[in-house]
């Protein structure tokens, strides 16, 4: 369901030690819609935990083609190859949704990794529900319809966002899920019908979660259960 705006979960997940360490080296800045946050194969410098915005991952062909991989929001982080040990990533991320992020320098959140304390177990935990959610894309992709990649798509942007509304063009929708515009267009029109959204000028409200989930592939289920397991909703004590 939609969470409230401001919060990242990560963050909130940690015990009041560590986000007091961590306190004096975040920054919240901006995230205008659009805006390359890092680019395929360039070094990190920073990581970033979203609060009201939302970043696809994108892998990007050599003639120009993307298609996104995954997408993170308010409860994860951008940039796990750097406490992942890689330093720099293949994947492009962009942010799909405009907002804002706390951002945290290299080095203070590799040696707050380092700690091997609360920070380090949750994002080795939400790492693992990134590799769940980029692999179930891969699955929906080659197997499922691309009216239910939209579905599942919209479902996981929403959960994201504070509200059940996208602001996105049917194209960008093409570009994230890499199938031809028409295909989305039909798609759209098929949910609007439907009564399930409503779509005018790049501006996309879901009117019926519980009939979208039933329209749905499972592979959506599947990456809402990972991460609910996997993640918690409250700091510890």
């Amino acid at each position: 369901m939609p969470t409230k705006p401001g919060i990242n979960k990560l963050l909130e997940a940690l015990s009041a030690v560590e986000r007091e360490r961590l306190h004096p080296d975040l920054e919240s800045v901006e995230m205008p819609l659009g805006e390359v946050v890092y680019e395929s194969g360039r070094p990190l410098h920073h990581v970033y935990f979203p609060t009201d915005c939302i970043v696809s991952l994108l892998y990007v062909l050599e003639n120009g083609a993307s298609a996104e991989i995954a997408v993170v929001g308010n409860e994860g982080v951008i940039g796990i190859s750097l406490f992942m040990g890689g330093e720099s990533t293949p994947s492009r991320a962009v942010v799909q949704s405009a907002g804002r992020a706390l951002r945290l320098p290299a080095k203070a959140m590799q040696q707050e990794f380092k700690r091997g304390g609360g920070m380090q177990h949750l994002l080795l935990r939400y790492t693992q529900t990134l590799i769940t959610q980029m692999a179930q894309t891969a699955v929906c992709n080659r197997h499922h319809s691309v009216d239910q990649q939209l579905c599942r798509w919209l479902l996981l942007s929403i959960d994201r966002l504070s509200s059940p509304e996208i602001r996105m063009t049917q194209e960008l929708i093409a570009n994230m899920l890499g199938v031809r515009r028409e295909g989305v267009t039909e798609a759209a029109g098929k949910l609007q019908e439907s009564g399930v959204i409503s779509y005018r000028r790049g501006h996309i409200k879901v009117l019926d979660r519980p009939k979208l989930e039933k329209m749905s592939c499972e592979c959506y289920e599947v990456v809402r259960r990972e991460t609910d397991r996997l993640l918690p909703l409250v700091a510890p004590h």
